[in-house]
């Protein structure tokens, strides 16, 4: 039977910087499979993928309808943060999915797309070329981003992830702190965009007002 999808994927940051709050997250995570799965209306029309980059980026959990997930594999802390294979896998993956969701005639929505990361780049060629390639307007899937930014992370670089919002973690809160707050956002955003999905013509994405422990900062995507 076809239906009305919203396809979420979030994209974390696994670099070594990371490895003092990845319990943290994925404790959050966790959380946020029990909301969801045992929501059946929002499950029902939402979709979950996680990626996890580090020198390559990995699909940990296939776009997934969480009621029917029973364990979400957990972030591990890895070397090196490439965005490029981030922002390549990501294109790929969302090609894939939503065409698979059409063929079997549902009505996707523009997919949104969670990115979060605690430091700097590490690629050795610019990673703004791939970037452009996924947010470019002229490919039909094109997802709205929502970037964070915690720990050491550069505000003038998540300030240009994000397409539709940016947001840094405030001074002097913990990064744990931090990803716990991400991960409540995204089950907020999650419920609230898939208890709203109506017609074609409205908007679907719901994004919480504020995010504790976070200061929202101008988006400049490239």
């Amino acid at each position: 039977m076809s239906e009305q999808i919203l396809p979420f994927y979030v994209v974390c940051d696994e670099s070594y910087s990371m490895e003092p709050y990845i319990d943290s997250l994925n404790q959050g995570l966790a959380e946020l499979h029990k909301a969801i799965g045992v929501d059946a209306i929002v499950a029902d029309k939402t979709r979950f993928c996680l990626i996890g980059f580090s020198g390559t980026a990995d699909v940990l959990l296939p776009l997934s309808d969480l009621s029917e997930v029973t364990e979400l594999d957990g972030l591990t802390a890895k070397s090196a943060t490439s965005y490029t294979s981030a922002f390549e896998l990501v294109r790929t993956v969302i090609d894939r999915d939503v065409a698979a969701l059409k063929r079997d005639g549902n009505l996707v929505y523009r997919p949104a797309v969670f990115f979060l990361s605690d430091g700097q780049p590490t690629d050795n060629t610019p990673w703004e070329p791939a970037y452009r390639r996924l947010v470019d307007p002229t490919w039909k899937f094109y997802p709205n981003i929502i970037a964070f930014g915690i720990g050491a992370a550069d505000p003038d670089t998540i300030r240009r992830i994000g397409t539709l919002k940016s947001f840094m973690s405030e001074e002097g809160i913990s990064p744990g702190v931090a990803l716990h707050e991400f991960a409540r956002a995204l089950t907020k955003s999650i419920v609230r965009s898939g208890t709203a999905l109506g017609n074609e013509n409205e908007v679907t994405l719901q994004l919480p007002e504020k995010i504790p422990g976070f200061t929202e900062i101008r988006v400049e995507a490239i």
